[in-house]
């Protein structure tokens, strides 16, 4: 019953998104049915066979041990506190090794030649123009703001559809920077697998919405635009400072938010007797219900899915890391995969940011379809969630 309940739950999703479409004639059908296809392929094979599963387990083992080549650094700078289990340290620091690893695979032009021929190939098959197809496959490694920038000279030129597919798809991805973040509060399988159906949940979402169509010679990409550096050396150091930048944003996020929902939360129990998590569990719980996730478990997962909406994703994890233990496995895969994106509100203002400083008149244009592009990349969110759910 729960996959029957999960797979209307997407046909509403794409319903909805074909209500809210601004040009619904060029709605491109045959590259939503293909992405869907890859989506329900991508998660058949690693959840439910044993080779996906084996070879899953092998990307989580070498995950593992890249982690554990950080964890060599950060007691070395943090001695004794590195063993103690703070967030700080084990967490936050980590976002540092793994961004400087990054940016070594960037300069050495693996990943953007990577970034370039499997955006080329998700163009191909799906028939959307190679700019989106390369913003979406790099905010699967970069995240949002990077992956924007990587294309900036020709943000001025995109149409209003253009940059809302752009935007939101990038919203529904996460950068590969803070995986490890996540690999040690939720676990590590569904980070991996909600990855990669990300990239197509948010191109279907945003391409029914706000269909594109590129006339004649298509936007070529140059990667040269994502290695400034002149050296080796350079890139990692600049990429271990970007590192150590976001690891304080995080840190400092974190503290406001969690900060802000202790206060909302003592003046809604001596008020209401609930707490905000309460409240928006409530809100939640149908679309936790129709992601195919039991009755019993619904307010709790619709209160991390608020949660992560109205805060962010670190926020939502810190609170569903304590609830995992007793959770359904189904329930802990189908949130799991649902709060591995950037999907919230703080997001909205760094992307308009992000614009402010590439291209003021399309920072205005993006700050008039802010909530409706927050609106289609949660629901891109539900829907890897919703996917992932139906081979638990």
């Amino acid at each position: 019953m729960s996959i029957l309940i999960a797979i209307l739950g997407i046909v509403v999703l794409l319903g909805v998104a074909f209500l809210m479409s601004n040009d619904k004639k060029n709605i491109n059908y045959r590259g939503i049915a293909v992405m869907a296809g890859i989506q329900v392929g991508l998660a058949w094979f690693m959840l439910h066979t044993s080779i996906g599963q084996k070879v899953l387990k092998h990307v989580v083992e070498f995950f593992n041990k890249i982690l554990s080549f950080g964890h060599e650094g950060i007691s070395f700078v943090f001695g004794d506190l590195s063993t103690k289990g703070y967030f700080f340290v084990n967490v936050l620091m980590m976002i540092i090794f793994v961004t400087a690893l990054l940016g070594i695979a960037t300069y050495t032009k693996i990943l953007p030649l990577a970034i370039k021929y499997i955006g080329g190939f998700v163009s191909k098959i799906t028939g959307l123009p190679k700019i989106e197809s390369f913003v979406a496959v790099n905010s699967m490694v970069f995240g949002d703001t990077t992956a924007i920038l990587s294309v900036q000279s020709q943000v001025h030129k995109l149409s209003p559809n253009r940059l809302f597919v752009i935007v939101t798809s990038s919203l529904v991805a996460v950068s590969c920077s803070i995986l490890g973040a996540y690999m040690q509060m939720i676990p590590a399988e569904f980070v991996l697998v909600a990855l990669p159906i990300n990239v197509f949940s948010g191109l279907i979402m945003s391409s029914i919405v706000a269909p594109v169509k590129v006339e004649g010679k298509e936007d070529e990409i140059d990667i040269k635009e994502m290695i400034p550096e002149k050296s080796l050396f350079e890139a990692i150091g600049n990429w271990a400072l970007l590192g150590g930048k976001t690891a304080l944003i995080v840190g400092a996020m974190l503290i406001t938010y969690i900060g802000l929902l202790a206060g909302i939360n003592y003046i809604l129990n001596a008020t209401v007797g609930m707490t905000f998590q309460e409240i928006i569990g409530y809100v939640f719980a149908p679309i936790a219900y129709m992601m195919g996730i039991d009755h019993s478990e619904v307010l709790k997962a619709g209160s991390v899915m608020g949660t992560k909406v109205s805060a962010n994703e670190f926020v939502a994890m810190l609170d569903f890391m304590k609830m995992i233990p007793r959770l359904d496995h189904k329930t802990v895969g189908i949130v799991s995969a649902f709060l591995v994106s950037f999907a919230n509100f703080s997001s909205i203002g760094i992307i308009l940011g992000c614009l402010q400083a590439i291209d003021a008149k399309q920072s205005k244009v993006m700050a008039k379809m802010g909530l409706k592009v927050l609106l289609v990349a949660t629901m891109g969110s539900v829907m890897t969630g919703t996917i992932v759910g139906l081979f638990l």
